[in-house]
């Protein structure tokens, strides 16, 4: 019963009756309450514009490239010829979660990924963890695909007009230069095409999935002519262990499958899409990283991997003799890795968008722009802050930071499908895992086993950057979460 003496106005917790620390830290979000929010942000609304198609382009586009185009030169190395197991292993870890986030997006169908599952099933300080490591995730995996653009532009010049850009532009500090200014361009490119709305980006996103896939096919059709038997004879020199850490540097490259998930508050019929979407793309390049991964190896000795970001270019020149094929495949690379820094900065927006509406960032982060229908003021911080990051740091220790926040996101997914299904089992789905709960158990196995394939060194950064989020979150999301008081009117 209501208490008649209370004011009719003002519902917010008492002294007596508010949650203590250790409840607020565990409150989880109703599912109906993150479904209701979906789309509103602080004066005005995203747009439903995105079908099944766009979705799966979207995952596609977010995912396809980044492995082979740019991390493939830093794995082989570690796995030699057995890189083509690395990616397997890769792809079942991304599979298993994959099917996770599959039962979750149509159950849950917001923009907010795993921070929002994680906010529904595990409660508030479990879900800003989740969230923090998406940061991780999407931002300096932008941050990572753009240093690559850098060198496949550096190809196209060299085989089109016979110039590159100095060092000392085009590499960052530690790697021979001063500034990657071709890093910083691509992601301030995707930043324009994001402005202009979700609906303009898939558009743009769409021709390019079709001009990398169309690339990796010629790759396949021209490298299989300078295949060499004795390049799979030492089939794994550096066993198990080499393909277990080159696997682990190569799920960096499985991240955009999550991509569509992030959409789910701009698609037409989220339900019903999300699924569809995430398990499609993630078949589909996981089928093209392996037989391209095969093909390079077998065209090339793998000891003469020398970390090269345009390796695949590199390997047309040597099997046809003539630049033109290599030149090419430089052109379609500089649109393919565009289109994943574009999908995966489009995903990052989407998120901090979330955890702002909550209350947990700055509401910035919220704000939509009446004209777009998009986070202008986000999407304007986001890349600007990828923009610096691609700049300055190298190549190989963004992967592998990017690598250790996708796979604890992924292990925090595929405990949150098990939670609901206990929880909310009544909950209509449009997807589920099958084998559940047995199949979740081994996606949060494979990620965990591939965290601890990673270096000390990326383990110490990963350390460092949950401890820095949680200071922020205790200092300042704790304080200023809209579950904190749910019922209290919002200020501005």
């Amino acid at each position: 019963m209501l208490d008649q003496g209370a004011p009719p106005h003002d519902n917010r917790p008492t002294a007596s009756s508010a949650p203590g620390a250790g409840a607020r830290l565990m409150r989880r979000k109703p599912v109906e309450r993150l479904v209701a929010e979906g789309g509103q942000g602080e004066g005005g609304s995203l747009r439903r514009s995105l079908g099944l198609w766009q979705l799966t382009m979207i995952s596609i586009g977010a995912t396809l490239g980044t492995g082979i185009f740019v991390v493939l030169g830093e794995a082989v190395p570690k796995a030699g010829p057995a890189v083509t197991l690395s990616f397997v292993i890769a792809g079942l870890t991304a599979l298993f979660s994959a099917l996770s986030y599959a039962e979750l997006a149509g159950t849950i169908p917001v923009s907010g990924s795993s921070y929002s599952y994680a906010y529904a099933t595990m409660g508030e300080l479990i879900a800003w963890v989740c969230g923090w490591c998406l940061v991780l995730e999407y931002g300096v995996s932008v941050a990572a695909v753009a240093v690559g653009w850098g060198e496949y532009l550096n190809e196209l010049l060299d085989g089109t007009i016979g110039v590159t850009i100095p060092a000392a532009l085009s590499a960052p500090p530690g790697d021979g230069g001063v500034f990657n200014l071709p890093a910083l361009i691509v992601v301030l490119l995707a930043m324009a095409f994001l402005m202009g709305g979700a609906r303009e980006s898939a558009r743009a996103n769409t021709i390019m999935v079709m001009v990398k896939i169309g690339a990796l096919v010629l790759f396949c059709a021209i490298g299989v002519q300078g295949l060499r038997s004795g390049n799979y004879e030492n089939f794994m020199p550096l066993g198990m262990a080499g393909v277990s850490a080159a696997g682990a540097t190569l799920f960096f490259s499985y991240i955009g499958f999550d991509a569509a998930s992030t959409a789910g508050e701009e698609a037409k019929n989220a339900q019903r899409d999300l699924p569809r979407a995430i398990l499609l793309s993630l078949v589909v390049v996981t089928a093209l990283y392996v037989l391209v991964a095969a093909v390079a190896v077998g065209a090339k000795p793998w000891e003469d991997f020398t970390d090269s970001e345009a390796a695949l270019a590199q390997i047309m020149r040597e099997v046809t003799g003539q630049t033109f094929w290599g030149t090419l495949l430089a052109f379609c690379a500089v649109i393919a890795i565009a289109s994943v820094v574009l999908t995966v900065l489009y995903g990052q927006t989407r998120i901090l968008f979330a955890m702002s509406r909550d209350g947990l960032v700055p509401k910035v982060f919220a704000r939509v722009h009446p004209k777009t229908g998009t986070p202008r003021a986000n999407t304007l911080i986001v890349s600007l802050f990828c923009g610096v990051l691609a700049a300055a740091i190298p190549l190989g220790q963004l992967a592998d930071a990017t690598s250790i926040g996708t796979l604890f996101a992924f292990a925090l997914v595929n405990v949150a499908v098990v939670v609901l299904r206990r929880t909310r089992p009544e909950m209509p789905r449009t997807f589920r895992v099958p084998l559940s709960p047995i199949l979740p158990a081994l996606g949060f196995g494979f990620c965990v086993w591939m965290m601890g394939s990673l270096s000390t060194v990326t383990w110490v950064v990963f350390g460092v950057w949950m401890a820095v989020g949680l200071v922020f979150y205790f200092l300042y999301g704790y304080r200023r979460s809209r579950l904190a008081a749910p019922a209290a009117p919002e200020t501005k």
